[in-house]
């Protein structure tokens, strides 16, 4: 099946074609990047030369998609990525857009945190890619948006005990980012002599990842949940870990919580409930979302960590995943590389 990537030359676009190298089924077949356009992908990333498919670093990087293609990603920022999206999807190509264009089911709440919607009839059709709370709607999706980074880990790690009624409908996500998380565009903020040696909080006020946050753990715990979430950047190239509070609703132990997450995750191949918590570090290049619960009996409060990579389980390597339920082939095909460490 033949693939197009819109903004290849993204951090999320280039993940994609580093995993895309050795998927078995998935060939790429059209990459766009208006910045590079007319240059080969090796020109402008010449170790992409050195992936399995040796055909790959001699691809061409045009303005548009003008080849046919069965599945269609895009890494565009929002609203320049639907609009983009918008001719393949009125011809029925399966797409996934891993900016926030189709995350929020609510116009006026994108308005809010974003702008004007430029294609707001096709909201209500979009399933919101986080395939281990909604693997039955991907499967048959034709639009599927791709969580954010941040939400990923917050919401994997919240979903289990508000859906078991183990804590109330209000929540504490503070989320720490690697530097990668803000895009490949060169700004003050992640500037090297900005970042590095420091940690910085940021977006007090609200981040724009926050309601989708909002919207999924609403829907699992049939409740209005209220997130106080707050991020922070790190000076690390990729990874972010979660850390999330909330009071129990009732009494319990390290053993019940332990063995609540385990059973949800049992059968899920890109995340494990651990005994211990996740360091960043051994996630690092793969696809793995690893929890951990713990009851502070002290202060009658659940605290979750959760780890990912940004890059993978945040961005590309999710899109992937989405990918596959939706040509219904393996979720794991392609994203079997485990993590690198140290």
């Amino acid at each position: 099946m033949r693939v197009g990537i819109l903004n290849v030359t993204g951090y999320a676009g280039l993940e994609l074609v580093r995993l895309l190298a050795w998927h078995p089924e998935l060939q790429l077949a059209a990459v766009t990047g208006r910045s590079q356009a007319g240059k080969t992908l090796a020109e402008v990333f010449p170790f992409s030369g050195l992936f399995p498919k040796s055909d790959l670093g001699a691809m061409m990087i045009t303005e548009e998609i003008t080849t046919k293609v069965d599945v269609v990603f895009s890494g565009l920022p929002h609203k320049a990525s639907a609009e983009a999206l918008l001719p393949f999807i009125q011809d029925g190509i399966p797409v996934v857009d891993i900016a926030a264009d189709f995350r929020l089911h609510d116009t006026d709440t994108y308005k809010e945190w974003y702008q004007e919607h430029p294609c707001p009839e096709y909201l209500e059709s979009a399933v919101y890619g986080l395939t281990e709370l909604h693997r039955e709607e991907v499967q048959k999706a034709k639009i599927v948006a791709n969580p954010g980074c941040y939400p990923t880990g917050a919401i994997l790690g919240l979903a289990p005990a508000l859906a078991a009624g183990l804590v109330p409908p209000a929540v504490i996500v503070d989320a720490k980012s690697g530097i990668s998380g803000g895009g490949r565009s060169l700004t003050l903020t992640n500037h090297y002599s900005e970042v590095n040696e420091s940690v910085e909080a940021y977006a007090l006020q609200g981040h724009r990842h926050m309601p989708e946050i909002v919207q999924e753990l609403s829907e699992v715990a049939a409740a209005n949940v209220q997130v106080t979430f707050i991020p922070h950047l790190i000076p690390m190239t990729r990874g972010i870990l979660t850390t999330c509070y909330a009071a129990l609703s009732r009494p319990t132990n390290q053993q019940e919580v332990a063995e609540l997450y385990q059973s949800r995750y049992a059968d899920e191949p890109f995340v494990e409930a651990l005994t211990v918590s996740p360091k960043t570090k051994w996630t690092y290049g793969s696809n793995h979302c690893l929890i951990h619960p713990v009851v502070h009996e002290r202060t009658g409060h659940l605290i979750v960590t959760t780890a990912i990579d940004n890059l993978v389980k945040g961005a590309s390597g999710q899109a992937l995943q989405n990918a596959n339920a939706m040509l219904g082939l393996p979720e794991t095909m392609g994203l079997e590389a485990k993590p690198l460490y140290p």
